[in-house]
This record gives C-alpha cells, structure tokens and sequence, in this order.
C-alpha cells in the first residue's frame, strides 16, 4: 500500500431517492459544480459550518466537503449524528 492512503475511508449514503447538489461552498448560494446519483454514498473530507437547510435527515448548518471545492449539506447525508463526524475544514 502507499505511503498515506488511507484503507479505512468511512463513506456515508445520501439519502435515497434524492440527486444531491454538490456545492462549490458551505451555501445553496454557491454555484453547483455537479450533482450525485441517487444511491450513492460518499467519502466526507472534512466539515465546516454554513447555511441552515432542511433535509431527510433534519435541519442543519453543517456541510461535508467530498472533494476539494465540493460541499453537500449533512441534511442529506446519513452520518447517524447531529454533530459533525470528521475533522473541520480549515
């Protein structure tokens, strides 16, 4: 295995029968880059707060950065907590 990967990524579902918007910031007012298929799951980067939405999975303000420059709101997300579950963006 190479030096820094990491085997044990925790990869979260989106919530089914939802297309998720990915984000490029922490708001539905930064422009969507893409948006996931339905049924799938993903790999949260980091966490950092922003605009509250409404979701499957509650209200919230916390947002999961997948990728670089990639967010989702953790409304649509299934972590199983109310609080964040990976380190906070810097």
């Amino acid at each position: 295995m190479p030096q820094g990967e990491d085997t044990m990524t925790t990869r979260y579902e989106v919530a089914p029968g939802y297309r998720v918007n990915v984000r490029s910031g922490p708001s539905t007012k930064y422009p969507i880059v893409r948006v996931l298929a339905q049924g799938v799951t993903v790999a949260i980067q980091c966490q950092k707060y922003g605009e509250w939405v409404s979701g499957p999975y509650g209200t919230t303000n916390i947002w999961d950065s997948i990728a670089p420059g990639e967010y989702v709101s953790d409304a649509y997300v299934h972590t199983g907590s109310d609080k964040m579950v990976a380190p906070r963006c810097i």
